[in-house]
């Protein structure tokens, strides 16, 4: 087939027809004019730029009307343009034309743009993002930069660190106050945090809850904190696999409290028999747990204002003058750390 023809195809058929061909059904409760969820049983694809692309929120699959097509019937590249082409009417001619392959980036390439960034320091536009929009602690903060798996992003965005078993770099998510995505080209394996011979794995969907799960617990002894990233791509299922083979070894389930996070738990339970590891679902009292970590932090606030009242409006204490003792960086204290944990 000629490459006009394809382009055709592209423009003519969007996503949409081929999910609703395959089965999937829209949740118009739950889609935007943007963003599309399409659900077929457990499955969810999403929807984007007016049916022109699709990403499947529990793996790494996305793409464009082909690929979709490619994943959804497990065909090749030609066999897909035709099936596309049967939704449209359109007659394909039998020359293939073969399409450049936009695969991923060379771990030696990943590793030298991470290493272009600058870690976050107290006061950069991540940190201030990090601590005050996301409400980590600064001991987690300085944790996770010592195991260099923080970068300032563009924007003030940032940058965590994916790593394989070695700790090379495979790439980062990226989020922002106004932007979120992972490292173009590269692949989503765990963000890992805390203890590497742990028995206890606790696994988010994001970096930024596995950081809040650590602010949580405080670092908990035995324990590595994880991030699939909202993907569950074949290298990630692998790690984990690896992970959770150790004796003695507890799978916590710790994504987030709602249907896809549910998803995840039920994939991280299979995975669990499939190894014969124990598994614990450990659910947020809220969406996720940066949300479970604000919460705390703003009722701390709360408690420590004085609700209702101007505190400390009593008459003062009477006693012996004492030295002012040395004012404290904002950053530097300790917000939810247990007695006896000591920060980084």
């Amino acid at each position: 087939m000629k490459r006009e023809e394809i382009e055709r195809l592209r423009e003519t058929v969007g996503c949409q027809a081929v999910l609703e061909n395959a089965g999937f059904a829209l949740d118009v409760k739950e889609s935007t004019k943007r963003a599309m969820k399409y659900r077929r049983g457990g499955e969810i694809i999403i929807v984007t730029h007016a049916g022109r692309g699709w990403f499947d929120p529990l793996s790494d699959g996305k793409g464009d009307v082909f690929g979709l097509m490619i994943a959804l019937e497990g065909c090749d590249f030609f066999e897909g343009c035709h099936r596309i082409a049967d939704l449209s009417g359109f007659q394909l001619s039998n020359t293939l034309w073969l399409q450049g392959d936009g695969g991923h980036k060379s771990l030696r390439s990943i590793a030298e743009d991470w290493a272009d960034r600058r870690a976050p320091w107290p006061s950069s536009a991540t940190w201030r993002y990090l601590r005050w929009d996301r409400s980590l602690p600064a001991f987690v903060i300085r944790a996770a930069i010592n195991r260099n798996l923080l970068r300032e992003g563009p924007y003030g965005s940032m940058w965590a660190a994916h790593t394989d078993d070695g700790g090379a770099i495979s790439g980062w998510e990226g989020r922002g106050p106004e932007w979120r995505g992972f490292a173009t080209g590269g692949s989503k394996i765990l963000f890992r945090l805390g203890d590497g011979r742990a028995n206890r794995l606790c696994v988010t969907e994001a970096a930024i809850d596995a950081m809040s799960l650590v602010a949580i617990e405080g670092m908990r002894e035995g324990t590595l904190y994880l991030s699939t990233g909202g993907g569950w791509a074949p290298a990630t299922a692998a790690a984990l696999q690896r992970l959770a083979a150790a004796p003695d070894t507890q799978l916590v389930a710790a994504t987030d409290g709602n249907s896809q996070g549910d998803a995840f738990a039920d994939r991280l339970r299979a995975l669990s028999e499939d190894v014969g590891c124990a598994w614990l679902r450990l659910r947020p009292p809220a969406d996720d747990w940066n949300e479970v970590l604000k919460e705390r932090e703003k009722e701390k606030s709360e408690r420590r204002r004085g609700i209702g009242g101007v505190p400390h409006a009593g008459p003062p204490r009477q006693g012996k003058l004492r030295p002012a003792a040395p004012a404290l960086d904002p950053a530097d204290r300790q917000f939810g750390v247990p007695e006896g944990v000591l920060k980084d």
